[in-house]
């Protein structure tokens, strides 16, 4: 299976600004610009795109785990946040798991949120520290 996306960008880097757009077409010429990225303009911009995709990724992997185990969660809230430092990188994806599961025990819970976080597509293709903090509501 295989997914795009594009970009197009005009301008300079600080100046410029740019269109995505996804090949489901659910981001169709969304703008993303300096401003979005690394103030407060209008658009998105990458890392809030990582850190969707990141929690997406983390709730279904999650939901795949508990059903092997013969359970299924009322919710997984999952809430995803993306570091980015000027100059370096990414440096931390941050997951926080608010999950309603009946007939779990928390210690199982802890192993199928570990399980998740470490082979969700996702994480595996971060090269950035991944933490998780998970808790049972």
């Amino acid at each position: 299976m295989k997914r795009t996306g594009t970009a197009v960008w005009n301008g300079s880097g600080k100046d410029g600004s740019g269109h995505l757009t996804t090949q489901s077409t659910t981001l169709n010429n969304v703008q993303y610009s300096y401003k979005s990225r690394f103030e407060q303009g209008v658009g998105t911009n990458p890392e809030e795109l990582i850190a969707a995709a990141h929690s997406g990724c983390f709730a279904m992997a999650l939901s795949f785990v508990l059903q092997e185990a013969g359970l299924t969660a009322d919710s997984l809230d999952v809430t995803c946040t993306i570091t980015l430092e000027p100059g370096v990188g990414i440096t931390h994806s941050d997951l926080v798991l608010k999950a309603k599961i009946p007939g779990v025990t928390p210690e199982k819970f802890q192993e199928y949120a570990a399980a998740a976080k470490a082979n969700c597509p996702v994480s595996k293709l971060m090269k950035a520290e991944i933490s998780l903090n998970a808790s049972l509501v």
